[in-house]
């Protein structure tokens, strides 16, 4: 490996403080070890979190902070011991970068779980001490462990927000076996998170209804992603006619909303996933006890089900929607999905914008 491959300067965009401004920043990634892959970035979804972290809503995010997590490119360089990748091939990385790799999580292939916690693509320490940097960058060197193989023939701008979008949605529906044909589904919010919902759920063979406080989602959610149903949620008519209907739920809204309405459309022992960061979770545990209801959480997921997922989305052409800009509109694309208004997930195209 060549000298310079390493010494080279990286070059990003990053928060300078909690406003979130992103601007142009020249850093240095670590060198290439012996099990780590050297990726060329050309896309990276534009996730919530991206706003979350910038704008320090966490209390502790260190700046200068470059964000992204749904990072696609191609293979630069490799180390000596990577058996799984080559230069030249497709490569993701989504939403951690390391960890501990010798707990029963990480033994499990659920590291995104890591008992020691598992290091984030940005704002996390890295092996070397350095806080790490996503995506809104031109390259990144992660261990072979977090790095996804690219099914051959998928649209590269497509494959970035599966890597947070798509395995937040995936990794539940298959843990709580959303995936049965001829069962019901009900998702709550239609964003980035919850169209992928709705496509997996087609794929699986359930029937989709889509709730919504927008009607002006209707066509979309039927049309476009093929939803079987669609429902205001602030129908209280429409929604009593749903009572004890649905097998699964999926929360992909971070709005704080009633539970008890969506608890009384779930059948008896029928589960509701929480995938979105409401501030607060409120419902009568009746609505719970009495149907023998779960409520439970999920993040994203870990490495075999991320590529899983990935080989799933490729062999049943299911495509997230997308809407893909140059780094120089991701400002403006950050206060747009902070409005809601984007059509379902934005993509830096890194490749050809960022100079």
């Amino acid at each position: 490996m060549t000298s310079a491959s390493v010494k080279e300067n990286c070059l990003g965009w990053a928060a300078r403080d909690p406003s979130g401004f992103l601007s142009p920043y020249k850093f240095s990634r670590r060198t290439v070890g012996s099990d780590d892959v050297l990726l060329d970035i050309l896309f990276c979804g534009i996730c919530f979190a991206d706003i979350v972290w910038t704008r320090n809503k966490h209390g502790h995010s260190k700046y200068p902070l470059v964000p992204g997590h749904e990072i696609v490119g191609t293979v630069r360089d490799v180390g000596t011991n990577v058996k799984h990748f080559k230069v030249g091939d497709h490569v993701g990385v989504g939403t951690y970068v390391n960890s501990c790799r010798e707990c029963e999580y990480c033994n499990d292939g659920l590291e995104v779980h890591c008992s020691k916690g598992a290091v984030y693509t940005f704002d996390g320490i890295d092996v070397d001490g350095t806080v790490t940097k996503g995506g809104y960058s031109s390259y990144i060197v992660v261990h072979e462990r977090y790095c996804f193989r690219i099914p051959e023939n998928y649209p590269l701008a497509s494959a970035a927000p599966l890597l947070c979008a798509g395995i937040t949605v995936y990794t539940p529906m298959m843990r709580h076996n959303m995936n049965q044909p001829g069962k019901s589904l009900g998702v709550i919010g239609l964003g980035g998170l919850g169209h992928l919902a709705v496509k997996f759920g087609k794929a699986f063979g359930l029937n989709v209804t889509v709730f919504s406080t927008s009607i002006s989602k209707r066509e979309e959610a039927l049309k476009l992603l093929g939803a079987d149903n669609f429902m205001v949620s602030s129908d209280e008519q429409q929604m009593k006619a749903l009572g004890k209907s649905f097998d699964f739920m999926i929360n992909t809204a971070s709005g704080d909303i009633p539970f008890d309405p969506y608890l009384s459309l779930l059948k008896t022992a029928g589960i509701l996933v929480l995938v979105g960061f409401p501030t607060e979770v409120k419902f009568s545990p009746g609505n719970l006890v009495l149907g023998m209801k779960s409520i439970v959480g999920s993040v994203t997921g870990g490495t075999k089900q991320t590529q899983e997922m990935l080989d799933f989305c490729a062999s049943h052409k299911i495509y997230p929607e997308i809407e893909i800009v140059p780094i120089q509109y991701a400002n403006e694309a950050l206060e747009r999905l902070i409005k809601k208004d984007v059509n379902y997930r934005f993509v830096i195209d890194v490749g050809n914008s960022l100079k």
